[in-house]
């Protein structure tokens, strides 16, 4: 199929073959543009998530810690009292976890993201390796 193209593009006039040069050019940096705009994205999802996970554990905390005020508030029981004065400290050792752990993969996030490199000129090289070896070059 692709030497059926080539043999087209060979019968063409000289100037069309090189606005197809010129297309294939424009094509392949756009492709690149938009695998690092993609990996970039990627990253950005990963952060958004990490912000996510963080508001769930401090809406758990608050929710432990609310009902652990109020066990101890508005009931007359003294097991209720226990509960609450349970539920009090788990909700406050749950938000400090999840700061830390927020912090810890924020951390993480920013390292792999100043480590990275953007893999589309990695794919590019390994593409024309293989198109190399069938006779396949652009």
């Amino acid at each position: 199929m692709f030497r059926i193209f080539l043999k087209k593009i060979e019968s063409m006039p000289v100037q069309e073959q090189d606005e197809i040069k010129k297309l294939r050019k424009k094509i392949k940096k756009l492709e690149k543009k938009n695998a690092e705009i993609r990996d970039e994205m990627a990253i950005q999802r990963t952060i958004f998530a990490n912000e996510r996970t963080l508001m769930a554990y401090f809406r758990t905390a608050i929710a432990l810690i609310a009902g652990g005020f109020a066990a101890i508030k508005f009931s007359q029981h003294v097991y209720m009292e226990l509960i609450g004065l349970t539920l009090l400290p788990i909700g406050i050792l749950l938000a400090v976890y999840s700061f830390v752990r927020y912090l810890n993969k924020q951390k993480l996030i920013q390292r792999h993201r100043q480590e990275y490199e953007p893999t589309s000129h990695h794919h590019e090289e390994l593409h024309e390796k293989q198109a190399s070896r069938y006779g396949n070059i652009d």
